[in-house]
């Protein structure tokens, strides 16, 4: 019927290729494996299906038989990274320890892929790799005395907290290297700079509690202490 909006499809049930012919010389992993190794280089920006075909050696139009929309290439890119987790060889029997070593291995992940951070979304959460991601998670949550639907909320916080600790990493990252002087010096001037504003005494409670605050911990020690207090959350009243 003309002006009759597409049915929804999941990518995942969709078959590898549709329509008739010989056995092709490519498929649908070979796709995402080329989109996921442009989008490691240039950016998730970069990724194209133009780009794609011409990584691939066939006509960009022919990728379409595979991967109808752009929004399937990016559920197939997510789904392949989430491939990368090793879990371990399971669950250890402590859930704290267990969920831990999951948001280490996924701060690893969008280390390697940080354009990941701009495209996960619980939308993505139906491929194979995710799935199993879920089910080792729930797996290692399972003598937690939380409902179903409270151990998806904790998965679903701890991936949210790690994206956002890896994205404020990886963007303090990229602009010490656009500095044209050393990551120290500029910490130096802004730490006068913000001296120089608390000794006016306009921020009373801010130079309270700059006051009693140790030394600014590292990186490392922010991601564990953090992620500890996410699952800690779950459990205190």
């Amino acid at each position: 019927m003309a002006g009759r909006a597409a049915e929804p499809e999941v990518i995942w049930a969709r078959p590898e290729r549709t329509g008739r012919g010989p056995k092709p010389a490519y498929s649908r992993g070979d796709i995402t494996d080329a989109a996921v190794r442009i989008a490691d280089a240039d950016g998730i920006d970069a990724v194209s299906m133009r780009r794609i075909a011409a990584e691939l050696g066939c006509g960009t139009m022919s990728l379409y038989n595979y991967v109808p929309r752009k929004e399937d290439l990016y559920e197939l890119m997510v789904d392949r990274v989430s491939g990368e987790y090793e879990f371990g060889g399971g669950p250890s029997g402590d859930w704290r320890a267990d969920m831990r070593a999951v948001a280490h291995e996924a701060r690893g992940i969008l280390r390697r892929h940080p354009w990941v951070i701009r495209l996960m979304t619980t939308g993505y959460a139906f491929g194979p790799n995710a799935l199993r991601f879920l089910e080792h998670c729930l797996e290692c949550l399972d003598g937690l005395d939380l409902p179903g639907g409270t151990k998806i909320e904790l998965i679903a916080t701890v991936n949210g907290t790690v994206m956002t600790l890896v994205a404020n990493e990886l963007a303090l990252a990229e602009r010490a290297r656009s500095l044209p002087w050393s990551a120290e010096r500029e910490q130096e001037v802004r730490r006068a700079y913000l001296a120089s504003r608390l000794a006016t005494g306009a921020y009373p409670h801010l130079t309270a509690a700059f006051a009693e605050a140790a030394p600014p911990p590292d990186a490392e020690e922010v991601f564990v202490r953090t992620v500890d207090r996410v699952l800690d959350s779950f459990v205190k009243s």
